[in-house]
């Protein structure tokens, strides 16, 4: 299929051949006929991304302040390393598109349906898009594709005059008269109000006018006289800002118009320094009205399906999608004659040219047309690149995130495999795998990319709760796999997996990288000789994502017990050299809504040489102290190692100490993985301990549940 996406090293806009993505679960699959490109939002987007790196930098302070955090905990280089994967990669453009529905995973659409679909990420200018059941709405009788695809606009503009709360016959100035203001305009109209239109472009008034704007005033403090004698000297009910702009002067011109105890509302990406003497002296209600209504930016809403009940809120946003639509339908808002351009897909990049500027021509409403193509719907596609074969090994890859990018890829490319195929489920991280490491496939489809019939060794890391048919699929054709860890996120899947290695003879390797890193060799190596069982004591200061993150949700991740302290507990089976008999978990217990418990957790972990590790786990700490901290003791001897940059050895009254370059094994647990495969020999872990070390975490899980030691 064909698709919009933008480099992000240097900007530069592409329409690239893709792979189809598949049917996201409860949600559709959807072939589009038009999209709106956004011209204020994308503008934003494509010029930033176009700028040089100082001045994205400014632009981008919160973005800025993350990486400098991220050198705190994991060190310069690891983190250079991810700021250059992100670079050197595509991202997505568009949020609002009109198609008809190819398959259905819900019972709200049938295919053939006619639809309207919202939001980043997933009503993207491509061909084919899958999209979750609340992110799309039927299109009514009457309404063509092209004016469907305005509906997340509209609903932009919708939630702000919702936000304005608005009474018949009140006044309101509208700021900003481009796409988004235009369409204000009428809802206000349409609402009985007196609208005021303002814009620093004068040419966009004679439009404003012919949707019912009542009078048109240049956008400025000049102006303010003429607006308040246009409220006969009150101030206006509501003001609503739907401009795009880096100044401060949209919010100070608000307040002045706005008459006392009134409502400013900010739709558009303006500067807020709110001036506080006539803020605080008119007493001002100044609200930021969230994108298309309620429901935005919640994943279990937009990514998972779950309504909200129309009794407490009655205009979410697919309702709010619904009744756009509904009103074209109607005849109550014109959208259909907003469109100044309309570009076939393949010409998007023309269409960019507008709205940056490198197209000198007045445009309002740019929609891109999208031909039907049998080819679309292709879940695999070539990809031209430089590979070289150089030997046997030839890999698939599934699921290539930043994480794999940056850790597993490029010393898998240094190992010299032919990389044959690599599947995510967005087509555009698909591209930017395949075109950065020279993959000759990529594809949506992972279990057709496993099964390709080049294929002999296959890796994968992709969402947690998809490891386990990855593995199955992998060990039923004969083929070794290595998987990030986890291996599977419940005792059902890890049953399958052991049925399924026995049966076939499987050979699966799990990504516990720590086992092969230089500082936990290095203290291995100075207990070689022990003979006493160890004690160990492992911190690790893992920082809070949101709680609605999906390794927080138990269907997709487990949680991170079980996503991340199996990391943990390996190392200390592989310092012990035995595997984990029993465990006993605590996790803290707070009624705060934004705390996960089961990320502040102590889990002492029974191992099977008498030995005995605490993993001390948690989220709760200050992202300036380093990730981790490792403690050992055996027989009079100790080792303290310090987030991968140094280790303490104390001996016979006497302390040595090394330094690291704070790396962790990727590469060296790559190359002993990539030998195993090319040999036909054993896996650098053995099957065994990889399965006791994951049903540890599942009985981890178990304990904090039941308050118990839990045996393994």
């Amino acid at each position: 299929m064909l698709q919009v996406i933008q480099y992000q090293k240097d900007g530069q806009m592409l329409v690239e051949e893709l792979p189809a993505p598949a049917c996201i679960e409860g949600g559709i699959l959807v072939r589009n006929v038009c999209s709106l490109i956004s011209a204020g939002t994308e503008k934003t987007s494509v010029t930033n991304t176009q700028s040089n790196m100082l001045e994205r930098a400014k632009k981008q302070p919160k973005e800025v302040k993350m990486v400098m955090d991220l050198v705190k905990k994991e060190g310069l280089a690891s983190t250079v390393q991810k700021v250059l994967s992100k670079l050197d990669s595509y991202k997505t453009l568009g949020y609002s598109t009109a198609g008809v529905v190819l398959e259905s995973r819900c019972t709200e659409f049938t295919p053939g349906d006619l639809v309207a679909c919202a939001g980043a990420g997933f009503a993207v200018h491509a061909e084919i898009i899958t999209v979750p059941r609340n992110l799309a709405v039927k299109i009514p009788e009457g309404v063509s594709f092209e004016e469907a695809s305005y509906a997340t606009l509209g609903s932009i503009a919708l939630q702000g005059v919702r936000q304005a709360d608005l009474r018949l016959g009140e006044n309101v100035a509208v700021i900003g008269l481009g796409l988004l203001g235009q369409i204000t305009v009428q809802l206000l109209k349409a609402s009985g109000c007196r609208v005021a239109g303002l814009d620093i472009n004068e040419s966009l008034f004679a439009k404003a006018k012919s949707y019912g704007c009542d009078e048109t005033f240049a956008s400025s403090k000049e102006s303010t006289k003429s607006l308040m004698a246009f409220t006969n000297g009150m101030g206006f009910d509501a003001v609503i800002i739907t401009a795009s702009t880096g100044s401060n002067e949209p919010i100070e011109l608000a307040i002045d118009i706005a008459r006392k105890k009134s409502r400013v509302v900010v739709v558009g990406g303006i500067a807020m320094n709110l001036p506080r003497s006539p803020f605080y002296e008119k007493e001002l209600d100044i609200t930021i009205s969230c994108s298309y209504g309620p429901g935005r930016y919640d994943a279990n809403y937009e990514e998972r399906g779950h309504d909200y009940p129309v009794g407490y809120v009655r205009w979410t946003e697919n309702r709010n999608l619904q009744s756009i639509l509904d009103l074209v339908s109607q005849g109550k808002l014109d959208v259909k004659s907003l469109t100044t351009h309309r570009f076939e897909i393949k010409d998007a990049v023309d269409a960019y040219g507008l709205i940056t500027g490198k197209v000198n021509e007045p445009y309002l409403g740019i929609v891109l047309n999208y031909p039907e193509r049998a080819e679309s719907t292709r879940r695999t596609i070539e990809v031209k690149t430089t590979n070289n074969k150089i030997d046997k090994l030839k890999i698939a890859f599934i699921g290539a995130g930043s994480f794999a990018q940056s850790n597993l890829l490029p010393p898998l490319k240094d190992c010299g495999v032919e990389f044959i195929g690599v599947t995510t489920s967005t087509s555009v991280n698909a591209l930017t795998a395949a075109k950065k490491f020279g993959f000759k496939l990529s594809g949506t489809d992972s279990t057709e990319m496993i099964n390709n019939a080049e294929v002999n060794g296959v890796f994968c890391a992709s969402r947690h709760d998809t490891h386990a048919q990855f593995v199955l699929d992998a060990v039923k054709s004969g083929k070794p796999i290595f998987v990030e860890k986890p291996l599977c996120v419940n005792l059902e899947q890890q049953a399958e997996i052991d049925e399924a290695v026995a049966k076939h003879s499987g050979r699966v390797m799990v990504g516990f990288n720590r086992r092969f890193s230089k500082p936990f060799r290095d203290i291995s190596d100075f207990y070689k000789s022990r003979t006493e069982p160890m004690v160990i004591s492992y911190r690790v200061n893992a920082g809070m994502p949101p709680v609605t993150s999906w390794p927080f949700q138990p269907e997709q991740g487990g949680g991170r017990i079980i996503g991340e302290g199996c990391h943990f507990i390996d190392t200390m089976a592989y310092l012990t050299g035995a595997v984990p008999v029993r465990v006993y978990a605590e996790s803290i217990s707070s009624q705060n809504l934004q705390t996960f418990n089961h990320d502040n957790v102590c889990i002492t972990v029974k191992f099977s040489d008498g030995s005995v590790g605490t993993l001390q786990y948690v989220a709760n700490g200050d992202s300036s102290q380093p990730k981790e901290y490792c403690e050992v003791y055996c027989e009079s001897s100790s080792a303290v190692m310090n987030n991968f940059e140094s280790v303490e050895f104390f001996r016979a009254g006497k302390k040595s100490k090394k330094t690291y370059n704070g790396k962790k094994g990727h590469n060296e647990e790559v190359a002993a993985t990539v030998e195993a495969m090319r040999n036909g020999t054993q896996m650098p872990i053995e099957y065994d301990v990889i399965r006791a070390v994951t049903l540890a975490t599942f009985a981890a899980i178990e304990s904090i549940k039941c308050g118990e030691a839990v045996g393994v």
